[in-house]
């Protein structure tokens, strides 16, 4: 297979154009969880102090889900529970992949290892040419993609495609998503868009479709 460029691919599934919505959106959950935590004074006791990334966590979950269904942001989104029976996570469907949101402490490093997360991870090796996945190069799944953001205040937010391999992190990290002010409607057309040519994340797609056909996803 083609090696696929991480970058290329992420633009292709979650276009620039749409970029500017993520800081716009994460400003508005963290406030509405500080305003939450403001009016409740069972969330001021300490113990839930501890743990105010959980009411973080539940805005963000919330204004997400929303921006999609408005159509605001043009894709599908869906609950899906966690591998053991504690809940369940928001997953974004974008065309060829899934996208999951969540907080974490070091901006280098991705979120703690969850079997979702684990099974995503491991269905990005068809984009690296790493002699350690040349047995795994055909697609076995839909790509995972991330958007992290900050854990005890809002500093950062990344679009990123995660190593298959836990320790080594990122294949690609966008720059600081906070950077971009305010939305902003793109004039033209993006990059991606004027690619004439056939390229490896087109194959990718292509073999994603197949995949998708032949499992009835």
């Amino acid at each position: 297979m083609t090696t696929v460029d991480p970058r290329e691919f992420l633009l292709d599934q979650f276009p620039r154009k749409h970029w500017p919505l993520i800081p716009t959106t994460l400003k508005a959950a963290y406030s509405a969880a500080d305003a939450m935590i403001k009016e409740q004074p069972i969330l001021q006791v300490q113990s839930a102090a501890d743990n105010r990334g959980r009411v973080v966590t539940w805005a963000t979950d919330r204004a997400f889900e929303q921006l999609v269904k408005s159509g605001r942001l043009p894709f599908e989104c869906r609950w899906k529970p966690f591998a053991k029976p504690t809940g369940s996570y928001l997953e974004i469907q974008l065309s060829h992949s899934v996208l999951s949101i969540s907080q974490v402490a070091i901006r280098e490093k991705q979120p703690r290892s969850v079997r979702f997360r684990e099974n995503g991870r491991l269905n990005n090796q068809p984009m690296f040419d790493l002699p350690e996945f040349e047995e795994e190069e055909r697609v076995k799944g839909l790509p995972h993609l991330l958007l992290v953001h900050g854990h005890r205040s809002l500093d950062f937010a990344h679009l990123a495609v995660p190593h298959p391999q836990h320790h080594r992190d990122y294949r690609f990290r966008s720059d600081n998503l906070l950077h971009l002010v305010h939305e902003v409607p793109t004039v033209g057309p993006d990059v991606e868009d004027t690619e004439f040519e056939f390229t490896a994340t087109d194959l990718l797609k292509q073999d994603i479709e197949k995949w998708q056909r032949d499992n009835g996803s």
